[in-house]
């Protein structure tokens, strides 16, 4: 049964035609914050500013090829990039770009590939949000970690208490003011 993610997404779409801004937009409609930019430049501008989660370039853009944008961004950020490139170029484009994990589809696609895409790209963005906050998680569990075993080592040589003595202690300090361990952990750091 296919699971509904409520993270919210950032796009931006680079593109000189109205028309592809359009379809982009309806493919990212109820799942993403869409911003639209027509030159690489301005689009350069815009992702020092903020961040995107995607970026959907429409290549050839009125002022560069779109190629070294992509390389760009994916160097500079945690974006997904999709890069939507005429079809006489687009093994050139594929060749140059992908190693660089940049997604690119040529024009004219099959109906409903782009969206596709998009999607892909989506759940890409979901699973790479899910591992942050996974690994953000175990940094701060090691943090913790780190903290209680050196009020334990204080405790040990201050207090004179043995290992067992010292963990009992910081967990029933934790339990008595109803926080956690490391906050515990803290607090005795601070006192002795």
């Amino acid at each position: 049964m296919p699971k509904h993610d409520d993270t919210v997404h950032s796009a931006l779409i680079v593109s000189a035609s109205e028309q592809f801004e359009t379809l982009i937009k309806r493919s990212l409609m109820d799942v993403i914050t869409v911003e639209s930019r027509k030159s690489g430049a301005m689009a350069r501008r815009y992702v020092l500013e903020r961040y995107y989660d995607l970026v959907i370039i429409n290549a050839p853009l009125p002022d560069e090829s779109g190629e070294e944008l992509a390389l760009d961004i994916v160097e500079q950020c945690d974006a997904s990039v999709l890069m939507v490139v005429p079809q006489d170029i687009y093994e050139d484009v594929l060749d140059h770009v992908t190693e660089q994990g940049i997604m690119v589809m040529p024009k004219p696609s099959p109906k409903g590939r782009i969206d596709k895409s998009v999607r892909f790209l989506v759940a890409t963005q979901n699973k790479m949000h899910k591992l942050e906050a996974k690994v953000t998680k175990a940094e701060e569990k090691m943090e913790e970690m780190r903290v209680v075993n050196k009020a334990k080592l204080l405790l040990i040589n201050k207090k004179k208490m043995t290992e067992d003595e010292a963990h009992r202690y910081i967990g029933k300090m934790a339990m008595d003011n109803g926080i956690s361990r490391g906050r515990a952990a803290e607090r005795i750091l601070d006192d002795l």
